[in-house]
């Protein structure tokens, strides 16, 4: 797995997140991807090896082993740190969708035309849709595996002792999990760091939300003010029209004149 390629794809599309998705994005590479990369490996390396039954019956350790261990820890993380962090190459794309509409924009109409995007990497329109949705599928991916690790498994508990009667063995027989603890307390580990993820992206989602609630709300008051200001501006210039049409229409009235009669 190329994780240099990981690395850079989710640092492009940090300078587009909020500072909850930095935050994201610092926990999935500190708290998911490191460890994974520097620990987990090295402690599931040895797990089908070391994995031992109390029976030398051929086949009888491979069936124990695939029963309670259907699918790897290490697969299964992986796949989910690809699912949950390729959604994120989508915002990226849309960026650059718009910086190539921008390009072309310019090219037709020259330097000094009309901008299509004051700032292509602004959350407005469909990027902002965009946004929102990989968070939501984000969400939905470290759930899904958080609730697979508990099904497939059984919970997050990694027993020092497991009872295995599959066939082909003999009967019931003991099978021990090479550091179960350590195994136990890494699984625990990489679950409440999705979880802590989930928090994150909902909370992200909540932001963006509300954030575009106020903005839509202060322009509608915005609008209406200057609506209200236009028309009692526009009441104020007829009611001074109105006056001065009634003042140039009033006729004056002479003054009477009064004769004085000589006797």
């Amino acid at each position: 797995m190329n994780w240099a390629f990981l690395q850079g794809l989710l640092s492009g599309v940090n300078k587009y997140s909020t500072a909850f998705g930095r935050v994201w994005l610092s926990i999935v590479f500190l708290f998911r991807v490191m460890v994974f990369v520097v620990a987990a490996e090295k402690v599931w390396g040895d797990e089908q090896k070391d994995f031992k039954c109390n029976t030398a019956q051929p086949g009888c350790h491979n069936v124990c082993y695939d029963h309670f261990f259907p699918v790897s820890h290490v697969r299964l993380w992986a796949l989910q740190l690809i699912f949950v962090t390729c959604p994120s190459m989508l915002v990226v794309m849309h960026v650059a969708y718009r910086d190539d509409r921008e390009r072309k924009n310019k090219l037709r109409y020259g330097e000094n035309c009309q901008r299509l995007y004051m700032n292509t990497g602004k959350k407005r329109g469909g990027l902002w849709w965009t946004y929102v949705l990989t968070l939501v599928f984000k969400i939905a991916v470290d759930a899904t595996f958080v609730y697979l690790v508990y099904h497939i498994y059984e919970g997050y508990d990694f027993p020092l002792l497991i009872k295995c009667e599959q066939k082909p063995c003999p009967n019931k027989v003991d099978c021990f999990i090479s550091r179960p603890t350590e195994k136990k307390i890494f699984t625990l580990f990489m679950v409440v760091s999705s979880l802590v993820c989930i928090l994150l992206s909902i909370i992200e989602i909540l932001y963006l939300i509300g954030k575009r609630l106020r903005e839509c709300i202060s322009k509608v008051h915005h609008s209406r003010h200057v609506t209200t200001d236009q028309m009692s501006s526009g009441s104020t210039l007829m009611d001074q029209s109105t006056l001065k049409l009634g003042r140039e229409k009033t006729p004056v009235t002479p003054a009477p004149s009064y004769r004085v009669a000589i006797s």
